[in-house]
């Protein structure tokens, strides 16, 4: 395809997905798109062993990475916050609040013990190191999920000549990113997964393209909602090159979702997919369940706290409710949730990625059909 995505990441179509699953990446650039892994969960450890058997398994065919180094953070300017350190400035109400929440459904919650020394979550040290890693391997694209890449970030991708992407929410987002050197813009609208803004995918693409247009040529990936090829080549005619996926990705048989969750996006509907700041402390899309609520809507919530502290007790709580619902407890699955766009009302069952990969394809193929049918004579 003529796109200069395809160019620049040396693919056969433009279709990006993003993933925390190996499986998925690797499966998704076999089959002709290009597969993005989420490293902000792993360590320098893990990314290691997870590039190294995306490597033995993706035969050959270009991937990237994409890391979370948020602009604005409760502990922004503070050096060496260890996970430990933000345990201990969680307010007392707050952890109760979860305890008791939990208990409704009769889940206990149980804490991880963490190194004296493990960062603090988001920690953008700890994501240097983890690009720096994972330049040993063949990459071809790193991306800043939240936030304008520090410019070392950038800086890094120059000196090994791999585009450097940041997704933006809204148009002046998108000029600050490209006047910091970016490459690639992902342009995500609200109907996204994870953190996202408030512009709707269809204002929002033509919007950056539009304001970036008077300072250099940058490539724009649409995002948030897009689940079909359809989609995409409707994207694609507002002047997108390409689109940048995730949610989609999350009802193959290769994600990393649990059973419960998947069971959940079948039969949810995109009204079901709501912006929370009860995982992370910043809004964040994802599927809507007693624990959004609880956050959200409950009079005698306290309130979330800012990122980074929130994630400091919803991981020890979705450990616990996943559990519990493995285990059999049908009142813990009301509180299973898991980032997920508004496009969740189009998933209707399980497949590989694969395949889907493939009805992008032919999706996308049958959209410009019926466009030239449109206009010809």
């Amino acid at each position: 395809m003529k796109s200069p995505i395809c160019d620049m990441l040396g693919i056969e179509f433009p279709l990006l997905a993003f993933s925390h699953c190996r499986d998925v990446v690797a499966a998704v650039s076999r089959a002709g798109g290009f597969g993005v892994l989420g490293a902000t969960v792993h360590t320098p450890e893990t990314i290691e062993r997870e590039l190294k058997w995306i490597d033995d398994h993706v035969d050959g065919k270009p991937y990237g990475v994409d890391v979370l180094i948020p602009e604005n953070i409760s502990t922004a300017g503070e050096k060496d916050v260890t996970w430990k350190s933000l345990e201990a400035r969680v307010p007392k109400e707050h952890r109760d609040y979860t305890r008791d929440l939990l208990k409704k459904y009769d889940i206990e919650l149980t804490t991880t013990s963490v190194a004296d020394n493990q960062p603090q979550p988001f920690d953008a040290k700890t994501a240097m190191e983890l690009l720096e890693i994972s330049f040993r391997h063949p990459i071809r694209l790193i991306a800043n999920a939240l936030g304008v890449p520090p410019k070392a970030m950038i800086e890094m991708g120059r000196k090994h000549g791999v585009p450097v992407a940041a997704l933006v929410g809204a148009k002046e987002h998108a000029i600050r990113t490209v006047a910091a050197g970016v490459d690639i813009l992902v342009a995500q609208g609200t109907e996204a997964g994870g953190h996202c803004g408030e512009v709707s995918t269809m204002v929002l693409v033509p919007e950056v393209i539009k304001a970036i247009k008077p300072m250099r040529e940058v490539p724009v990936l649409a995002a948030g909602g897009i689940m079909t090829g359809r989609q995409m080549a409707a994207c694609m005619a507002m002047g997108a090159a390409g689109a940048w996926t995730g949610s989609v990705w999350l009802a193959t048989v290769e994600s990393e979702t649990t059973e419960a969750f998947r069971e959940k996006m079948i039969a949810a509907s995109s009204r079901d997919a709501v912006r929370s700041k009860g995982r992370t402390g910043k809004p964040a899309r994802q599927l809507r369940s007693v624990w959004t609520d609880a956050w959200d809507r409950a009079p005698e919530s306290p309130g979330s706290l800012p990122m980074p502290l929130q994630s400091i007790i919803s991981r020890d709580a979705f450990n616990s409710i996943d559990r519990a619902a493995a285990a059999g407890n049908a009142k813990a699955r009301d509180l299973v949730s898991y980032f997920v766009g508004q496009g969740v009302g189009l998933v209707d069952g399980v497949k590989s990625a694969g395949a889907v990969v493939q009805e992008f394809k032919e999706d996308f193929a049958e959209a410009v059909e019926h466009m030239n049918a449109l206009v010809a004579e």
